[in-house]
């Protein structure tokens, strides 16, 4: 944020920053931060942040990569986190369903929160349920 800076009783009007040599070589930046309300909260862990106050290091919890399977439980990916890493949900399919294995006319659907609205459904083929019973096969 520019303030007005008074330099030997001169104003310099909207100044971004100000910049003094060093005795060693370069400069020194000061940037008017009197306003900056962040929290080590706020910042990725480890990480410096200057505020009004002076500078802070930074303890936001780190959620590393994660996979999430399908579940019938809410899964949650908590605020105030910084993700380090990529967050994956897995997709509803309908690669374990064969249509061979259930009952004619029968349809399986997965991934509904309603009805009308399934990812996915598998309508079955089969029209002679097979038992199998002591290895043994028999047709019903």
């Amino acid at each position: 944020m520019a303030q007005n800076v008074i330099i030997n009783g001169v104003t310099y009007a909207n100044v971004p920053e100000v910049d003094i040599p060093k005795s060693g070589g370069g400069t020194a930046k000061f940037h008017d931060n009197s306003d900056a309300d962040a929290t080590t909260a706020d910042v990725r862990n480890g990480k410096k942040a200057g505020t009004g106050s002076g500078i802070i290091i930074g303890s936001m919890t780190e959620k590393v990569a994660m996979s999430y399977l399908p579940s019938r439980n809410d899964q949650v990916v908590n605020s105030g986190q910084y993700l380090a890493g990529n967050q994956t949900f897995k997709g509803v399919t309908t690669e374990n369903l064969s249509a061979q294995y259930i009952a004619n006319g029968v349809t399986v659907k997965v991934g509904c929160a309603s009805d009308d609205d399934c990812i996915a459904a598998v309508t079955g083929t089969l029209s002679s349920p097979v038992v199998s019973q002591d290895s043994s096969t028999k047709v019903l």
